[in-house]
């Protein structure tokens, strides 16, 4: 379903993708990890055509979205769903509003199946009847519940989760990732998590690439990634630093 080829990007001087390359099937579950600031966000964002490479191709059902233009963006992005980091909720707007958003723009629905089908996403994140509450009303992991709702409601094939479990306790982190299993079994959508939450990693990823040096250092099934022992994988899923020396 997705294929990158050779990606490079470089903002002025700084590359942060130096020739990225893998493949994701339909269906599966699949997690990018690596070290903070080493460009798994913007390797998100290539994916959805929001930064286009300076070399390298990307294919989503095996159409090139490097240089498409706006018009055909819009169809390929369709095919996506995403959660924010953040959630990203509209403050102004209801949960109603905020889930609804997308379909409501359209305009290919009728405000009676908007409303049918916010109720049904709602259900599916296990938040029934909140649909007049604001995002100041709800907890932080309420308003990721409702990011999810908003971006399943178009029942996308391709939903891409970005730290999903950041700044939540290990309680809610863990109905989070079940939830987000329960979506990739129930909707038979590709689900692709960036995250540094280990546990959550481990749950949900049938497959992890580790992204390392600006490029694709690993991929490999999730339990050979946790029983590496290449020291370098060893101490990242381990969280093991490299004590430094101190001098004086």
């Amino acid at each position: 379903m997705i294929e990158v080829r050779d990606l490079k990007r470089s903002f002025g001087t700084h590359c942060v993708l130096d020739g990225v390359s893998f493949r994701i099937d339909a269906g599966e579950a699949v997690v990018i990890m690596g070290r903070s600031g080493g460009g798994k966000s913007v390797l998100l964002k290539h994916l959805v055509g929001l930064l286009s490479p300076d070399a390298g191709e990307v294919l989503v059902d095996g159409r090139n979205i490097a240089n498409l233009g706006e018009r055909q963006m819009l169809e390929v992005r369709s095919k996506f769903g995403v959660l924010f980091q953040g959630a990203a909720l509209f403050d102004s707007l209801t949960v109603a509003e905020n889930v609804g958003f997308a379909l409501s723009r359209s305009g290919k629905c009728t405000p009676a199946e908007v409303a049918n089908r916010v109720a049904e996403m709602l259900d599916m994140v296990e938040l029934p009847g909140i649909q007049d509450k604001k995002p100041a009303e709800l907890s932080g992991g309420m308003r990721k519940r409702v990011g999810l709702a908003r971006a399943i409601v178009h029942r996308p094939a391709i939903v891409l989760y970005d730290e999903p479990t950041t700044g939540l306790d290990p309680v809610v982190s863990d109905s989070i990732d079940q939830l987000i299993l329960r979506v990739c079994e129930q909707m038979k959508v590709t689900s692709i998590v960036v995250t540094h939450d280990m546990r959550s990693a481990r749950r949900i990823g049938k497959r992890i690439l580790y992204l390392r040096d600006r490029r694709i250092y690993l991929d490999a099934p999730t339990e050979a990634v946790f029983a590496s022992t290449d020291p370098v994988v060893h101490r990242f899923v381990n969280g093991i630093s490299i004590p430094k020396e101190i001098t004086f």
